[in-house]
C-alpha cells in the first residue's frame, strides 16, 4: 500500500493519536491506565465515520400510504481510520515494528483483565486536536497491518494498519468525580500540538478537566506550553482545588 499523500505534521500543528488503555475492571467502569500511543506521523488524509439508526414499521390497514415508523434505537458510532508508520530515517530503532504489535494487540485480551476475572482487549481514544467529533473513546473490531519496507536483516521500516474503531457511549457531565479515574499517575513529555484541553481528553475523557494538570504542575498560562516540558498528570479521581 502506497504511503498517503498527506504531507507530514509541520511543527505546531496538531497530530492525530491513539491512547491505547486497560479496559475497565468492571462492566460500565472507567478505562484503565494507559498501554501505549501512537502519535500519527501523517496525519490522516481522510477518515470515514458512520452511524445508523433503527426504525421499524408494522403493516396497519388504516393507513393509506403505510403504517408511521417507530424509532427503536441508534447504533454506535463506527470509524475507519489508517496509520501510516515509517521509520526509514532511523533503520535501527525498531520503531514500526512495536508500533504496529501495539496496535494489533488491539484485538487481543490483556493480562491484566484476565488477572482481574475480567477478560477484555484495550479500550483506545482517537484525538485529533480540536476535531471533537473524532474524539471518542472506542474498542477495535479490526486491524490489519501492511508492511512496505525493510532493511537488509528483514527489519521492518514501514507499514501501513488499517483500524475500525467502534464507539463506546459515554457521558461526561454530571458523573461521579471518582468515576473517570486512572490507576496511576504517570509523566507525559510534551510534543508540538499538545495542549491541556487535549492531554486532558486523552487522560480522562474530558477536554474541560485540564486544570487538573494545570494545578498539578503549578500552570499559570495554559496556552504557553513549549514542547518538550515534562508533565505530571495525575489520576483521574484528582480534582482542582
Amino acid at each position: 500500500m502506497a504511503a498517503p499523500t498527506g504531507g507530514r505534521a509541520a511543527a505546531g500543528l496538531s497530530r492525530a493519536s491513539l491512547a491505547v488503555h486497560q479496559p475497565p475492571a468492571r462492566l460500565g467502569g472507567a478505562v484503565g491506565g494507559l498501554i501505549g500511543e501512537v502519535r500519527f506521523q501523517f496525519n490522516p488524509r481522510q477518515l470515514q465515520l458512520s452511524r445508523s439508526a433503527h426504525w421499524r414499521t408494522e403493516p396497519a390497514v388504516a393507513y393509506t400510504r403505510g403504517a408511521p415508523p417507530k424509532f427503536t434505537g441508534v447504533d454506535a458510532a463506527r470509524m475507519g481510520v489508517d496509520v501510516f508508520l515509517d521509520a526509514s530515517g532511523t533503520p535501527g530503532s525498531g520503531t514500526v515494528q512495536r508500533q504496529v504489535e501495539l496496535l494489533l494487540s488491539c484485538c487481543e485480551v490483556t493480562e491484566q483483565s484476565i488477572a482481574s476475572e475480567a477478560p477484555s482487549p484495550p479500550w483506545v481514544k482517537f484525538s485529533w486536536g480540536s476535531f471533537s467529533t473524532v474524539q471518542f473513546t472506542a474498542y477495535v473490531t479490526s486491524a490489519s497491518a501492511t508492511y512496505t519496507l525493510f532493511s537488509p536483516n528483514g527489519t521492518p521500516l514501514r507499514a501501513t494498519c488499517a483500524l475500525a474503531l467502534t464507539e463506546i457511549p459515554a457521558s461526561v457531565l454530571g458523573q461521579n468525580p471518582t468515576s473517570g479515574a486512572l490507576s496511576a499517575r504517570r509523566v507525559h513529555r510534551t510534543v508540538a500540538g499538545d495542549t491541556l484541553a487535549s492531554l486532558s481528553w486523552r487522560e480522562y475523557g474530558d477536554p474541560t478537566r485540564w486544570r487538573v494538570i494545570a494545578e498539578a504542575n503549578g500552570i499559570d498560562d495554559p496556552m504557553r506550553l513549549r514542547p518538550g516540558t515534562e508533565l505530571l498528570l495525575p489520576a483521574g479521581s484528582e480534582r482542582p482545588a
